[in-house]
């Protein structure tokens, strides 16, 4: 797979997505997970794309938090930096859905199994101890914290958390549509035109979510509102979704249906 991620100056994260790129067993859990998700259980791909869309929108999510002027948990409670937040939130995107090699349902902590022993082995030789083990346990939270009904903790979770909530561009979801799915999940999800992460105006992050019609108002209700009320991020990000260039709704928190 090409694992491309803008790593900057960051050399802790160029050795990451080297060592992602280089792993076997890795890449083959995101083939597994995409046989499960597609073939088995009809729904949109889980697999190397989405993976890739999520380590970026997580990663520029958390640096424009930064610039923002919110400091990562890691930085806060472990002493690590802002460069160390950023090899989580592209570790815990990559690792977030393994577990869909094994079942789709109750998949965040079967990708904690799978995740831990893989986490360890890709960090090790990055970090020396104690960092590793802390490194280990940021990156196994912000995993789990990916499901919708979980609390996150960290700055970190919550930007894997609403990454993997904007997956949700047209096409995400024809899969189901195609297989006969008709329902309101694919036809709102194939409302969504295009979803894009900026600079806000009042808040750090703005989330500008084009939709063709008004459909997709249900995707982001059922995802993306209930994935951003429960991270970490819901002071730092406003949310705003346009029909035919008609401002919808404006900041997350006044979105209401």
């Amino acid at each position: 797979m090409t694992f491309q991620i803008p790593v900057k100056e960051n050399q802790k994260l160029q050795q990451l997505t080297d060592l992602i790129r280089a792993d076997a067993e890795l890449n083959q859990l995101w083939r597994s997970a995409n046989v499960n998700a597609v073939n088995r259980f009809g729904i949109s791909d889980h697999g190397e794309i989405h993976i890739r869309i999520i380590a970026n929108a997580a990663l520029r999510v958390l640096r424009l938090l930064v610039a923002g002027g919110v400091t990562p948990s890691v930085v806060t409670d472990h002493e690590l930096t802002v460069e160390d937040a950023e090899v989580i939130v592209v570790l815990a995107a990559a690792l977030h859905d393994v577990g869909i090699a094994i079942h789709r349902d109750d998949h965040e902590r079967y990708s904690l199994i799978i995740a831990y022993p893989k986490a360890r082995q890709l960090l090790s030789a990055i970090y020396p101890e104690p960092a590793l083990t802390a490194m280990v346990g940021e990156t196994l939270h912000a995993i789990i914290a990916h499901n919708s009904d979980q609390r996150c903790l960290t700055i970190e979770a919550g930007c894997v958390k609403l990454a993997d909530a904007l997956d949700m561009t047209e096409g995400r979801s024809r899969i189901p549509f195609d297989a006969g799915q008709i329902n309101i999940h694919s036809i709102s999800a194939l409302a969504v035109k295009s979803v894009q992460i900026n600079r806000g105006e009042a808040k750090p992050v703005r989330i500008e979510v084009q939709l063709h019609n008004s459909a997709g108002i249900f995707q982001m209700d059922n995802l993306l509102r209930k994935k951003l009320h429960n991270s970490t991020l819901i002071p730092y990000v406003e949310v705003r979704a346009t029909i035919d260039g008609e401002t919808e709704k404006r900041l997350m928190n006044e979105y209401t249906l």
